[in-house]
């Protein structure tokens, strides 16, 4: 048997369990869109991602089949495997490709997952850092990728949602990267942390968060930006031309009022990165930089690790914006942080 979180959708409230779970419960049913399992993980961290933490509300538009295991990282040991691409005792990751959406994630202490989605996991992260970076970092080195394919290799680059685990991974990767980083944030407590992770300047989430011109003055080569809604609009209109921003998420409102304006005079270019959908080649060149790039001790100043007895509460405290940073969950009793 298994140990692991379950949530099972109702009429009413979503049923939110710990539960023990046995092998054939955890395979993905047959007519699922991602039904490939021809690996089995040992899991022994995860992650709580904002997406998880929705999940663990029983929101639909994350929970696509009930019952569901949440969990959109997983990170463990092969303990099966029937392709060639991956050996028993092989270390590997994973970040989305429908785990803890349409098929079981990484929240129980086995996976059975479609080998051709893993990654192996760096040698240089143990698996809490591996889990500590999870979709945040993941997501956060896509962006950098999307805005060096688009051109913009220095200059001046905005961050929001900065002190988010996105956010925070994206001030440290840009900054080792070469960019001037200016870190927007609701929480001027976090200040000297992101200072710290590389941020040359901070400024308060509401100088964006307010209604913008069409086209303001120029600051920005790039934005990257985790929360949509106002900031990413009047972001858009302080971008130089031929610049570009990188749309990660919908944390402040999925909306978007903005006019062409940016787009047709400055040349501005709006990239979109999904990390659910990413191809396998970019994943691998992803985490392949995040091996390089990204100090594994500024991974332990980003992350925490917590119990999985305790995944449902501080989900809680993610949706609430109470978590600076990342929480990593150690899923395996013993596993090593």
């Amino acid at each position: 048997m298994t140990r692991g979180w379950q949530i099972t959708l109702t009429d009413d409230a979503p049923r939110v369990e710990l539960v023990e779970l046995d092998a054939e419960s955890l395979r993905p049913p047959a007519d699922a869109p991602d039904a490939a399992a021809d690996v089995e993980v040992a899991v022994t961290f995860s992650g709580l991602n904002f997406k998880d933490a929705l999940a663990f509300t029983g929101n639909p538009g994350v929970v696509r089949c009930s019952p569901l295991v949440p969990g959109i990282d997983v990170v463990g040991t092969v303990a099966a495997s029937s392709t060639p691409r991956w050996a028993v005792g092989d270390r590997v990751l994973l970040n989305g490709a429908g785990a803890g959406e349409t098929r079981h994630g990484g929240l129980a202490e086995r996976a059975h997952l479609d080998g051709a989605t893993l990654v192996a996991t760096p040698t240089v992260f143990t698996d809490a850092q591996a889990a500590g970076i999870g979709t945040a970092g993941f997501t956060a080195m896509l962006a950098v990728l999307a805005l060096e394919r688009h051109g913009v290799t220095s200059g001046d680059v905005l961050v929001t949602g900065a002190s988010g685990g996105l956010g925070s991974f994206a001030i440290a990767l840009l900054a080792r990267a070469g960019f001037t980083v200016t870190a927007a944030t609701g929480r001027p407590e976090n200040a000297a942390r992101l200072r710290a992770l590389g941020a040359a300047s901070i400024i308060d989430r509401s100088e964006l968060d307010r209604p913008s011109r069409a086209l303001e003055s120029q600051r920005w080569a790039g934005v990257i930006d985790a929360g949509c809604g106002q900031p990413l609009a009047t972001a858009l209109a302080q971008v130089r031309p031929l610049g570009a921003v990188v749309a990660c998420g919908n944390a402040s409102s999925p909306a978007l009022a903005t006019t062409v304006m940016p787009f047709i005079l400055r040349g501005v270019a709006l990239l979109g990165v999904n990390s659910t959908i990413t191809p396998l080649a970019l994943r691998e060149q992803a985490w392949q930089r995040l091996a390089r790039d990204l100090d594994p001790a500024v991974v332990d100043s980003i992350a925490r690790t917590v119990e999985l007895e305790h995944a449902a509460e501080r989900a809680a405290d993610v949706l609430a914006g109470r978590v600076p940073g990342r929480l990593a969950v150690r899923v395996a009793s013993g596993a090593s942080a």
